[in-house]
């Protein structure tokens, strides 16, 4: 099984074709922690100036990385913008209202997309990312 990824720029800016899980989880913990590291040091003045065009990179970075594991389960990548949304909902920190429509979308997007394994061979999305090269 080929479980690698050779294409890391494609990976982040590009929502077609599939992923396995361990580059989505690389992904997810590259994104996480950017958004944590702007967060913890920039300061007020700064995100201001850069807060617009910062987050729509990571937004958009984020869409394309559950886009493509998204199509690896054989869904449609659009589901992406509900876990974006629920995700949206408790990031930087949770509201309890958000909190309680949110962490199960949030839930399931971990269990699906993390835990579980990709459609065996080709699907409409094109080929699986764990073939044999």
């Amino acid at each position: 099984m080929n479980s690698g990824y050779n294409d890391w720029r494609t990976l982040f800016w590009s929502a077609s074709g599939r992923v396995s899980r361990g580059p989505w989880w690389v992904a997810v913990g590259v994104l996480a922690s950017a958004s944590a590291l702007y967060e913890g040091l920039a300061g007020a003045p700064l995100r201001l100036a850069t807060f617009w065009f910062v987050y729509p990179a990571l937004i958009y970075s984020a869409v394309c990385v559950n886009a493509k594991r998204l199509h690896d389960r054989g869904r449609s990548g659009w589901w992406a913008t509900m876990v974006l949304l629920a995700f949206a909902a408790v990031w930087p920190q949770a509201r309890p209202v958000a909190a309680v429509v949110a962490m199960p979308i949030l839930l399931w997007t971990l269990v699906e997309l993390g835990v579980m394994a990709g459609e065996q061979g080709a699907n409409r999305f094109g080929p699986s990312p764990a073939a044999p090269a």
